[in-house]
């Protein structure tokens, strides 16, 4: 199975790094170096998907994959 997509980027607004999960609505976290938001990212991804899971509603499959992965064909 291929896990969920991660991007993480830099936010001058916000003083740090955004790691989100475009798969996972709504689902994303704050570091201030990228390898502390993708940490914080994937705790908020368990609990994302535990929260659904215990509410009942749909988990997405995996399906975004950046522009650049699609062209090389990956």
């Amino acid at each position: 199975m291929k896990d969920y997509h991660i991007n993480i980027f830099y936010s001058e607004e916000d003083g740090g790094y955004i790691a989100d999960i475009p798969d996972l609505e709504a689902c994303s976290a704050f570091g201030e170096t990228p390898e502390q938001a993708l940490a914080e990212v994937k705790i908020a991804k368990a609990a994302w998907l535990e929260s659904a899971r215990q509410a009942g509603k749909p988990v997405p499959e995996p399906r975004f994959r950046p522009v650049i992965y699609q062209a090389a064909g990956k």
